[in-house]
């Protein structure tokens, strides 16, 4: 992983075609402004969680739903 310092108003590049730039910072929270493409899919990564793992839950075979529910604590059955 590379790490990099920015401040406000400060940018960095990826390859050629795309650019982040720090709008804004606070105590807890960073602003990105991301220039790219518009072919290039930009996703929040807890999105991009989501659906992988909609997509395995959806390959799943009907008949694993028993022994996935039993694995459930009881307060969410």
């Amino acid at each position: 992983m590379l790490i990099i310092r920015r401040r406000e108003g400060e940018a960095l590049l990826i390859g050629e075609e795309i650019e982040l730039e720090i709008l804004e910072c606070t105590h807890s929270q960073v602003k990105l402004g991301i220039r790219a493409p518009k072919e290039v899919t930009i996703l929040r990564k807890e999105i991009h969680l989501t659906r992988e793992q909609n997509r395995i839950a959806a390959e799943m075979p009907p008949e694993t739903l028993p022994q996935l529910h039993a694995l459930l604590p009881a307060r969410d059955r």
